[in-house]
């Protein structure tokens, strides 16, 4: 697959981010909220030559989670998840909505729930997400889950947007056999975030457009 490599390819991240942002500059409630982001994100998964090679490369132990933009008030984050082949999480929350839209390869998902006796059991079938869907996450519906990469052979790749900054999060990883809760924060496996906003040449070909 082809990956940014241009302010023009990676456009659909930039325009994905100003609405968004759009989006939660407004006042209304969760649901809303995700309804809005919902159409945004369907449109960005659409096509995968957008996203930075440097935001999609495995780890041959452990998924990776590659920041690509947080707002500035930390109102929502994006974020690519990168899994390699075979890969999973361990069972965790979120504590805020969250989006995953599958980009490439697909993922499958377990939720979790607590019983009447406050063991922590599997809630409904296994999920699968392909290419092009996107599920829900949030406390209001249900947060707790565990996520893998449903290829033995290849590479998955999803993109996630969170209400907040989700490598700060205080969350928690869960043990059903024992029903131990442990506090973590996944933080980042990237360093730096793609650079969304230098749109010198756009202009430069507008100008000498004009000029011409």
């Amino acid at each position: 697959m082809k990956t940014a490599t241009t302010p023009d390819q990676i456009a659909p991240l930039r325009e994905f981010v100003i609405a968004t942002t759009e989006v939660v500059t407004q006042a209304m409630d969760e649901s809303a909220r995700i309804a809005a982001i919902k159409p945004l994100l369907a449109r960005l998964i659409s096509s995968d030559d957008w996203l930075a090679e440097d935001a999609a490369k495995p780890h041959p132990d452990h998924y990776c989670q590659y920041l690509l933009h947080c707002d500035p008030l930390e109102r929502f984050s994006v974020v690519s998840f990168v899994w390699g082949p075979g890969q999973r999480t361990p069972i965790h929350d979120h504590t805020v909505w969250g989006l995953i839209g599958m980009l490439r390869g697909a993922e499958t998902g377990q939720h979790y729930r607590w019983d009447a006796d406050g063991r922590l059991q599997a809630s409904g079938e296994p999920s699968r997400l392909e290419r092009g869907d996107i599920e829900l996450v949030s406390p209001a519906t249900g947060d707790i889950h565990q996520v893998a990469n449903a290829h033995a052979d290849r590479t998955s790749i999803s993109v996630h947007v969170y209400g907040a900054n989700i490598g700060a999060v205080a969350r928690h990883v869960f043990d059903a056999a024992s029903g131990q809760v442990k506090p973590f924060v996944s933080g980042y496996s990237s360093s730096a975030v793609p650079n969304l906003w230098d749109r010198s040449d756009a202009v430069r070909r507008n100008i000498t457009g004009a000029a011409a």
